[in-house]
């Protein structure tokens, strides 16, 4: 099984995939190779418009992504560990809301 590079026809994200993978992804997108990030929004723009075909929408989506200066897929990926950093602070920052809660509060 050979794993081969390929870049992204929509986000330029570049992907480590087996030629068969490719080869599908390639068969349900119009020839043109998606990452799993675009491969998702091009399925929903056809789930959520029943008129609007693959190629409709992957054009669609190509023109969204050229629309950004930096790869949509890194600010995604960015806006998922800015979310995941709130979360962790907010979880640190009850626990200890906890633990200090308990500690003054004495029951004798």
């Amino acid at each position: 099984m050979e794993i081969e590079s390929v870049r992204c026809e929509c986000c330029g994200l570049m992907e480590d995939c087996t030629q068969a993978y490719i080869s599908e992804v390639k068969s349900n997108f119009d020839n043109k190779w998606l990452c799993g990030l675009c491969s998702e929004a091009v399925r929903e723009e056809v789930s959520r418009r029943k008129m609007t075909t693959i190629d409709e929408a992957v054009r669609a989506h190509m023109s969204f992504c050229g629309k950004f200066k930096d790869n949509p897929a890194v600010l995604v990926a960015d806006g998922m560990r800015q979310m995941l950093r709130r979360r962790s602070g907010d979880l640190t920052s009850s626990a200890s809301k906890k633990v200090g809660r308990s500690n003054s509060t004495k029951l004798y």
